[in-house]
């Protein structure tokens, strides 16, 4: 699904539930035969693969744990933002079962000086706390009311636009079951929020060859 570097070596690879009995397969047909530390695997020549339990998984103990686990059904809500733009949804599964779009408008940053920088900067904020309480208004709608079914909440877009949000104190339960897992996506529609949930669902290893 996606690959990106990892910090001290090696990279961070996400794979479906769906695929990670194939993934496995395909490591010891590259690296050989391995062995199991709990959620390690270490192949003959060197090679290591090491699995994150996915958002709303809970803990598990071995890598077959991990695979039933992950691939068990489960709901996770959606909360992406960027600045006046909101994305909030239930995925159960791999579908979205519903979901809320909404932009409201934040003007950008402006290079002018003095009393003019002052008053767009006043500006700007205003509109900013205005589109944090219409998305809290959403979330509050679409996930407050199922917030016990959730797994796990899984958000993504940028950080402060998503901490706005949820820094309503109406929204605490929904808070509560953040996972820390941010989705790295571009602004919200309900297309990005539609593929995001591969993203929710998938399941982390940090791979790192010999």
């Amino acid at each position: 699904m996606g690959e990106r570097a990892a910090a001290g070596g090696g990279k961070w690879v996400d794979v479906a539930p769906e695929r990670l009995g194939r993934w496995i397969e395909n490591f010891a047909r590259r690296h050989g035969p391995y062995r199991e530390t709990g959620l390690t695997l270490i192949a003959e020549d060197g090679a290591s693969a090491t699995w994150q339990s996915p958002p709303g998984a809970g803990d598990v103990a071995t890598v077959a744990e991990l695979i039933e686990t992950a691939q068990r059904p489960r709901k996770l809500g959606l909360l992406l933002a960027r600045k006046g733009a909101v994305a909030v949804g239930i995925a159960d599964g791999p579908e979205l079962i519903t979901s809320k779009v909404d932009t409201h408008y934040v003007q950008g940053r402006t290079a002018a000086g003095g009393w003019s920088q002052q008053r767009f900067a006043r500006r700007r904020d205003n509109q900013a706390k205005a589109a944090a309480s219409d998305g809290a208004g959403i979330v509050g709608r679409i996930l407050l009311p199922s917030v016990r079914d959730l797994a796990a909440l899984v958000t993504g877009g940028d950080h402060a636009a998503v901490e706005a949000i949820l820094a309503a104190p109406q929204l605490a339960p929904v808070a509560a079951a953040r996972a820390e897992r941010f989705l790295d996506v571009p602004e919200p529609r309900h297309a990005v929020l539609v593929s995001a949930i591969a993203g929710a669902r998938a399941v982390s290893v940090l791979v790192k060859e010999p």
